[in-house]
């Protein structure tokens, strides 16, 4: 018997974003390398953010820094997919989140991936953590997983 958790289902994820997969993403052995599953991760959640109108990328005080990160693989992935990114908080603090997200291959109900990061958000200048604006809690607080 294995510990391996079991993939969520897309039920679980309270946002999604579509990702279409590029012909370089595929490795050597056909599919998508590993790596571009934690770029996927990063699109996902920050293009929301940015969606959010929580995140300014150029003149906001506030960013969020990746401090821990992981991935589970339970299939494949490959150009020419189109990923549905499901997006979720699992964890608020006072100035950092834990995402999650699932990478849904086409239209399949279970992940390909899932993978989670922890944004400590800090000011711009000084590099010190900061509590979350309202704001952005407001945003985090309305996908967090329940």
């Amino acid at each position: 018997m294995s510990d391996r958790p079991s993939p969520s289902s897309r039920n679980a994820y309270k946002a999604f974003r579509t990702i279409t997969t590029r012909w370089m993403d595929n490795d050597i052995y056909g599919h998508m390398n590993n790596v571009v599953h934690y770029s996927l991760f990063d699109t996902a959640v920050n293009g929301w953010l940015i969606d959010e109108g929580v995140l300014d990328i150029h003149g906001g005080d506030q960013v969020g820094l990746v401090v821990e990160t992981g991935c589970r693989y339970f299939s494949e992935l490959a150009f020419p997919d189109t990923v549905m990114a499901g997006i979720r908080v699992a964890k608020l603090g006072t100035s950092s989140a834990r995402y999650e997200v699932g990478l849904f291959r086409n239209e399949e109900e279970a992940p390909a991936a899932e993978g989670f990061f922890v944004h400590v958000y800090v000011d711009r200048e000084t590099r010190r953590p900061k509590p979350l604006n309202t704001r952005l809690r407001t945003a985090l607080s309305a996908i967090a997983a329940t």
